[in-house]
């Protein structure tokens, strides 16, 4: 008996148009391909919710505290008797009813950080991607070298491209020091490493541009092993 080979879908190739940050000379349109498994993953919107979620646990301090009756300084003598008086039944000072008594439930210190495995972390960043791809809001530079350190020249650029709110994320260990000199003062656009990318910040900002050494980080930490069709006997 043959069984039918099963069939395996395969995610078609991304294109993206290449960009320059620093002004180039009239050249021909270049295309960039990207891997599809990175960025062309299918949009898990349950995915990036619990990386995001995760996320932000981990940003909580945690440090809230109050003391509760029993850690609050005071007697443990009753305030007034039990009966007699026509008033409300009252005990000792630290009674929660009381100005300067302690908390009925109160606060400890906490951690709030919540745990998520490594492949669900990965799977949200490749849906992040391929999300900013779907909104055509992922652009490619060959390198984000920035050659002076002025903001107003690294504005005005921003301003021809059309990157408002802009998140250059570079594969190198660091970024240039110009290029961070002038973002600095610019609050719409920052530059930081494809390293310390998370979800959340690749889903707040409007749009991403990778340089080359950033998509071939992607690629190397975040692509799927390849599977070949299994065919049946």
């Amino acid at each position: 008996m043959v069984c039918e080979a099963e069939v395996i879908h395969t995610p078609q190739p991304v294109y993206i148009q290449l960009s320059s940050l620093i002004p180039p000379e009239a050249v021909a349109p270049r295309v960039v391909v990207l891997p599809p498994s990175v960025f062309n993953h299918p949009i898990r919107k349950d995915i990036l919710n619990l990386c995001v979620v995760h996320y932000l646990d981990g940003l909580r301090q945690g440090t809230a505290a109050t003391k509760s009756r029993g850690e609050v300084r005071g007697s443990g003598r009753k305030i007034r008797p039990q009966k007699g008086s026509g008033r409300a039944r009252l005990g000792d000072g630290q009674s929660p009813m009381l100005r300067g008594g302690g908390h009925a439930f109160a606060k400890k210190a906490r951690d709030f950080s919540t745990k998520l495995p490594r492949k669900v972390i990965q799977m949200g960043m490749r849906v992040a991607l391929s999300a900013k791809v779907s909104e055509d809001a992922l652009g490619v530079v060959e390198s984000l070298d920035w050659p002076s350190g002025k903001t107003r020249q690294l504005e005005k650029r921003i301003e021809e491209l059309g990157w408002q709110k802009t998140l250059l994320v570079t594969g190198s260990d660091t970024v240039s020091d110009t290029l961070v000199r002038s973002c600095r003062a610019l609050d719409y656009i920052k530059a930081t490493t494809a390293a310390s990318l998370n979800i959340h910040e690749t889903i707040k900002w409007e749009r991403i541009v990778l340089d080359f050494s950033a998509i071939e980080f992607f690629e190397r930490n975040l692509k799927k092993p390849e599977i070949d069709a299994l065919v049946g006997m």
